[in-house]
């Protein structure tokens, strides 16, 4: 966990948007990302997670979004005003939702790609093709296979390690285990924290199985209809079933839970 003082390397900031300057998508979102800190975003399917990560990686006006309100900052620079491919640079990396692959390639080559942004050597490439297969060995016996006839969990740990070939400071993560079995999900965190807890790698992880987000995040922040309707230590917010049962859906609240949980928040 980042020390309570660390200056946040991610800032969002009361942060307002649309999607064709009609369709309200956030309403005030803050969020704060320190370095070396893993902060989980949970709500449900169209809480405003996906928006809210596209923001950060300067990805909505190619979804015809915008920031309308509010500001993101990401190690200093104003992330609106700053491309993708810079911010990629930088060090803000993210791994989109859906296991987005180069299908025809081989999972090798899907990784490689991953480095092209950096001005590294061949050495350097190997250096951190090493680092990935170390982490996902799956990866490393598939390598010569295409990515398109791997299974589900082998794209996604594909899908993260071309994205750690960027070396990134603050990766970004949409939906890691959707679709994937509980067994791939638990391999996949695992990595996550341990790159974490090696390297001091910060994670910014939008999810919707809260249940193993809360397990290996340091503080998290819940979205309901585009608002933070809730933040606090993982700790906190795991040991809240009522809290995890209404905002979560996973279970019915008490009629009057609504109400109750207004005053918590």
């Amino acid at each position: 966990m980042a020390p309570s003082n660390s200056r946040p390397l991610l800032v969002v900031d009361a942060v307002e948007a649309t999607y064709s300057h009609a369709i309200r998508a956030l309403s005030g979102v803050s969020l704060t990302v320190a370095p070396g800190e893993i902060v989980a975003l949970l709500g449900a399917n169209g809480a405003g997670k996906t928006t809210t990560l596209k923001a950060v990686t300067n990805l909505l006006p190619a979804e015809r979004g915008q920031i309308v309100a509010g500001g993101i900052s990401y190690d200093g620079l104003n992330v609106a005003r700053t491309s993708t491919a810079a911010l990629v640079r930088r060090g803000l990396v993210g791994v989109l939702e859906g296991r987005h692959c180069f299908k025809s390639l081989t999972v090798e080559e899907n990784l490689v790609t991953g480095g092209l942004g950096r001005s590294g050597s061949r050495a350097d490439i190997r250096r951190d093709l090493a680092r990935v297969y170390a982490l996902f060995p799956r990866l490393a016996e598939r390598r010569r296979s295409a990515a398109g006839l791997c299974s589900g969990g082998e794209q996604q740990m594909t899908a993260i390690g071309r994205a750690l070939m960027a070396r990134p400071r603050l990766l970004v993560l949409d939906e890691p285990s959707m679709g994937l079995a509980p067994l791939i999900v638990e391999d996949i965190f695992r990595a996550l924290k341990r790159l974490n807890r090696d390297e001091g790698l910060s994670i910014l992880v939008a999810e919707q199985n809260s249940t193993v987000a809360l397990r290996h995040a340091d503080r998290a922040s819940v979205l309901e209809n585009g608002r933070v309707v809730l933040a606090g230590t993982a700790a906190e917010l795991a040991a809240r079933d009522d809290v995890k049962a209404f905002y979560l859906g996973l279970a019915t609240p008490h009629r009057d839970e609504p109400a109750r949980l207004a005053q918590v928040v």
